[in-house]
């Protein structure tokens, strides 16, 4: 299957490259990496005042630019291939979230300043499969109790939206991070690029913002799984490149290790999985886009761009040799995204087996 993207859309692509590769060398991700929040505060607030990249897929009619999961797709296809440290998956979760209530009054003083960058908002997922309703919280007289193991960008978000299992219907929430009864924990995660941290709630208070049926919490997230399986494809693609470049300039026995058939048929067996890998993510962010029932296809990407990112990483570690593995060469970042990306939001075998079921329901 080919995928052609069209000349808005790979506009949309060159901005973002272009940004991406302006804001984010190894050198200024590692110290952003070295720092408490782990974000590029001054990219961040770029990506939301210049470029209104926060805003991309949300609707017109909610303060957003309008674009769909194809675009959103491009720009976490980019911003994985850089590992620019900034928030956009937690913001892409929390608004997605946000824009599936259907109260105006109430939805859009918080989409304003989530789409404006104003506010950093993520939304607390099931610490099992990552899926939006939570079974570790109990509301009662819209109060939250009980604790989360892994909450993105948790460390520094100002408002935690939580979608809890209500009698009737699921129910999002919203919570003030600085709220009395709430705890914080830092983790301490093996991608320093991408942070998490955990939450204890003690009777905290929490605004009803409205339910949700079955249909938009599912919808929510595929939303994330498509993000994030185009990410996880933009880095498996560095990764290929990175490689190829290295066996170019590799000398050994007088040749580049690169003209060796063995290494030869090792990258384009990673050639091959990387170009699957992309695929998948666009054909879920198309089905996302023209409103077709994506389940299937989202879990599908999801497993399929984190093997390949995963292969991918295994692959330039060993082809790198022994440079490979040290703390001040690159590819062990990604590898590190990889590895917190493919568990992140469910396993493969996990997805593996929501796949199967979407497909015989």
């Amino acid at each position: 299957m080919e995928f052609r993207f069209n000349d808005e859309q790979a506009q949309l692509r060159d901005v973002v490259a272009r940004f991406c590769r302006d804001k984010a060398p190894s050198s200024a991700v590692r110290r952003v990496m070295a720092t408490d929040t782990g974000h590029d505060h001054d990219a961040w607030r770029q990506m939301g005042a210049e470029l209104g990249l926060i805003a991309l897929h949300v609707p017109e009619d909610m303060g957003g630019l309008g674009f769909g999961a194809v675009e959103l797709g491009i720009v976490m296809e980019e911003l994985g291939r850089s590992l620019l440290p900034v928030p956009y998956l937690s913001s892409v979760l929390a608004t997605s979230a946000l824009a599936e209530i259907e109260d105006a009054a109430v939805r859009e003083p918080l989409m304003a300043a989530l789409v404006s960058g104003s506010k950093l908002a993520t939304l607390v997922l099931d610490s099992t499969n990552g899926h939006p309703v939570s079974g570790e919280l109990v509301a009662q007289d819209d109060r939250l109790t009980g604790s989360v193991r892994a909450v993105l960008d948790g460390h520094r978000a100002d408002l935690l939206l939580v979608v809890v299992r209500a009698p009737h219907a699921p129910t999002l929430f919203a919570v003030d991070a600085a709220s009395s009864g709430l705890t914080k924990r830092p983790l301490q995660v093996m991608d320093r690029t991408r942070r998490f941290a955990g939450f204890r709630f003690e009777q905290v208070p929490a605004a009803r913002l409205g339910t949700l049926d079955d249909a938009q919490v599912e919808r929510i997230y595929d939303t994330a799984l498509v993000a994030l399986a185009n990410e996880m494809a933009g880095g498996a693609q560095a990764l290929l490149e990175a490689t190829v470049a290295y066996t170019r300039t590799r000398v050994q026995f007088g040749r580049t290790i690169g003209s060796f058939q063995a290494i030869k048929h090792r990258l384009a067996d990673l050639l091959v999985d990387v170009e699957l890998a992309k695929v998948a993510g666009y054909q879920a962010a198309a089905a996302l886009a023209a409103g077709e029932d994506v389940s299937a296809n989202a879990s599908l990407a999801k497993f399929v761009t984190a093997d390949a990112y995963m292969g991918a990483a295994r692959e330039a570690i060993q082809l790198h040799g022994g440079i490979g593995f040290t703390w001040e060469h690159d590819t062990h970042l990604w590898y590190r995204r990889a590895k917190s990306s493919e568990v992140f939001l469910g396993t493969p075998a996990w997805h593996r087996e929501r796949m199967i079921r979407e497909m015989t329901a």
